[in-house]
């Protein structure tokens, strides 16, 4: 269901997806749970937690579909997102510099959704 939602988010926005064949599963997976943890974080009141909502968006389509492709299960990818968000939200709460640098490069490379 999320992720019919998100996809069904990006192609009504027109994004153009960002190539991400550079990334493996997990670092896709790093990507999710970091954007997800800044948007449980931030909250989405303000024109930055909508930014960061939008990247929680598409990152997590984005680990589904490698997991689709790895042939992973959709428990497995979930698990595996959670598992990631909860890392992360503890980091970033931390403030955790490399935490929040490898934040800033997923969002780098997050299309613009609206």
């Amino acid at each position: 269901m999320f992720a019919t939602a998100a996809l069904a988010l990006l192609i009504l926005n027109g994004a153009q997806a960002v190539p991400v064949r550079a990334l493996a599963y997990d670092d896709i997976v790093r990507c999710a749970g970091l954007t997800s943890a800044a948007s449980e974080l931030e909250g989405g009141e303000s024109p930055e937690g909508r930014s960061v909502y939008d990247a929680t968006l598409y990152w997590s389509l984005t680990a589904i579909q490698a997991a689709q492709t790895a042939g992973r299960s959709p428990a497995v990818a979930e698990a595996d997102q959670t598992r990631a968000r909860i890392r992360a939200v503890r980091e970033l709460t931390a403030d955790d510099a490399e935490a929040r640098a490898a934040l800033q490069a997923c969002r780098a490379r997050t299309p613009r959704l609206g």
